[in-house]
């Protein structure tokens, strides 16, 4: 079996647009990982190739850590794979039933994380679902959907009902599952899962402390999200994006794994 993860550079051999995706594609999985926010071998994120209706997605088995540019698979919206290195290794079935169904129904949409985390699974597991108790959090309010669990994301029956759980919103709770988030480009889509996930950690936080809990007044929480929405003041998450790769850069000298831009 070949389970090697020493991929060759597709630098040069893709155009200059699907290299530019794949180089951010792969920086977003790195940076998943440096935020704590990763699940074994599990989990995806997914980006449209500009130009196509071609997305990239992890190969299915590796950390995300070691994912570069050039390990990333090149799938249709069906899961059907148009590339991919020359490996064993596959895609999970999950990565396009969850995100393909959004690909199709969301064309505003580029890119697509879901994760599996301690906080985002606890919170999901809650009847209350996600509360307004930080500004951190209220800009999810009423900008947020919900997912009820159908089992492990495999049927193709379940993609309808996430597209309408989703609506025009770019953040979903799957409940007893985990968070999901999208958005026009891959920075815009990982700075709202980051916040999605701060928003959890400190809400299990705040109600594991067992003190009566604040919430500020309707006229705030609407006045707050409508602030963090990116038509208002900025698209959150451009501005971070390139301190983001700086972090990347420095960490990676001593990190021991190829480069995400391999």
């Amino acid at each position: 079996m070949n389970y090697s993860t020493d991929f060759k550079s597709l630098k040069g051999k893709v155009s200059d647009e699907e290299w530019q995706a794949r180089v951010e594609l792969a920086a977003c999985y790195r940076l998943i990982d440096a935020y704590e926010m990763t699940d074994l071998i599990y989990n995806h994120v997914t980006s449209r190739i500009p130009g196509t209706e071609h997305l990239l997605i992890n190969l299915y088995g590796l950390l995300y850590k070691e994912i570069t540019a050039s390990s990333l698979v090149k799938i249709d919206v069906e899961g059907e794979i148009i590339y991919k290195p020359d490996t064993d290794y596959g895609i999970n079935k999950s990565g396009y039933v969850i995100h393909g169904a959004i690909h199709t129904a969301r064309p505003d949409v580029k890119c697509v994380l879901h994760t599996h985390t301690r906080a985002g699974i606890a919170v999901s597991a809650m009847q209350c679902g996600l509360l307004p108790l930080s500004q951190t959090s209220i800009r999810f309010h009423g900008h947020i959907g919900y997912h009820d669990f159908e089992g492990p994301a495999i049927n193709l029956d379940e993609r309808e009902q996430i597209v309408n759980d989703l609506g025009p919103h770019n953040a979903l709770v799957m409940r007893n599952h985990g968070l999901l988030t999208c958005g026009p480009s891959v920075p815009e889509a990982f700075n709202l899962m980051y916040q999605l996930e701060q928003s959890c950690r400190s809400q299990v936080d705040a109600m594991a402390a067992g003190k009566d809990l604040n919430v500020p007044g309707e006229n705030v929480l609407a006045h707050t999200a409508h602030l963090y929405q990116p038509g208002t003041r900025r698209p959150y998450g451009v501005l971070e994006w390139p301190a983001m790769l700086r972090r990347l850069d420095a960490e990676q000298k001593n990190s021991g794994f190829p480069p995400y831009w391999h």
